[in-house]
């Protein structure tokens, strides 16, 4: 079998009237790059009808292909299944819901060829809620800081439409991390990069899956799979607490000589208060890495294939 020179891969939830839109003005792109190409359409345990849709354009274009997940695994899981079954040279990662236009590709391409292994793109303007771009913001500014990330500092401009080469495809495929986050991830490999600056597009129909509350556990997962600042933050707040409390006392011994002063019960329990606290967070942080190692370990499968077309059977 040749191998087509780019894969699209496109996770797919909740896209049931994009589906068909979305396979269209990918051909109409690729098309006109005259280069060989192949279209992998992952349904994440959508519950609407867009495995249906899916089947439908893989009858009627061999080039496209789907993967259907037993269950929702998530989106960063349906990018990891996309990319270990592309076949292509280059794969490019981008969103169902075409609020990532398919005529950078080309462009995409160009800066490949040129010899970067990773293109990102920064949105000019992001197309989402006054909550999401604030949260997005908060996130990155997080990650930054948490993770020491100073030569490649990200941002919420930055978004999951991407270009790999075979080579970065093929270390992506090594990292099996059970907590992913797929630009994370890319920028943990490292290897030459590109950037390209985009038009962010409007949403072509619905609206985005992720809840605020999916969006801070994400950006946990995030935060935690990359970096353990939080725990030695944890030990410097201790450390920062004991040192105040010593000095607490000794303020309190010096008053009591000086000026016969009791300490009244509201301020012992501030510092109750404030030490419990501080306790169960800490306690909390440490909860959230062992949980994580706790799942690593069991080494289950990141997802599991329900079904496949246009694939050969030994694929995924």
């Amino acid at each position: 079998m040749i191998r087509p020179e780019i894969s699209i891969i496109s996770p797919v939830y909740r896209a049931e009237k994009i589906v068909d839109e979305l396979v269209q003005r990918i051909r109409n792109t690729l098309q006109g790059m005259a280069v060989t190409y192949e279209i992998i359409l992952v349904e994440d345990g959508s519950p609407d009808k867009s495995w249906v849709n899916i089947e439908k354009n893989c009858k009627k274009f061999p080039e496209v292909k789907g993967i259907k997940f037993s269950r929702n695994f998530g989106q960063h899981y349906a990018i990891s299944a996309g990319i270990e079954a592309a076949s292509g040279n280059y794969c490019v990662v981008m969103d169902c819901d075409l609020q990532d236009n398919p005529d950078y590709i080309p462009v995409m391409y160009e800066k490949a060829k040129a010899g970067a292994d990773i293109i990102f793109t920064h949105k000019k303007k992001r197309k989402h809620s006054l909550l999401k771009n604030l949260s997005a913001a908060i996130f990155f500014h997080l990650f930054n800081y948490l993770t020491d990330n100073k030569s490649k500092r990200a941002d919420g401009t930055m978004g999951n439409y991407t270009m790999l080469s075979r080579k970065a495809m093929n270390a992506f495929c090594r990292i099996k991390d059970t907590h992913r986050h797929y630009l994370m991830i890319l920028r943990l490999l490292g290897f030459k990069t590109d950037y390209l600056e985009i038009q962010h597009n409007p949403r072509f129909e619905g609206k985005s899956s992720y809840t605020f509350s999916k969006l801070v556990a994400h950006a946990i997962n995030g935060i935690t799979s990359q970096s353990d600042k939080l725990l030695r933050i944890s030990i410097t707040v201790g450390f920062s607490c004991f040192a105040i409390s010593v000095l607490w006392v000794l303020t309190l011994i010096v008053l009591y000589f000086t000026h016969g002063l009791v300490p009244g019960y509201t301020s012992l329990m501030a510092v109750i208060l404030l030490s419990t606290g501080l306790i169960l967070m800490s306690i909390g942080v440490v909860g959230i890495y062992i949980g994580k190692i706790f799942e690593q370990v069991k080494e289950r499968p990141l997802y599991l294939v329900d079904e496949k077309i246009n694939f050969p059977s030994d694929t995924i």
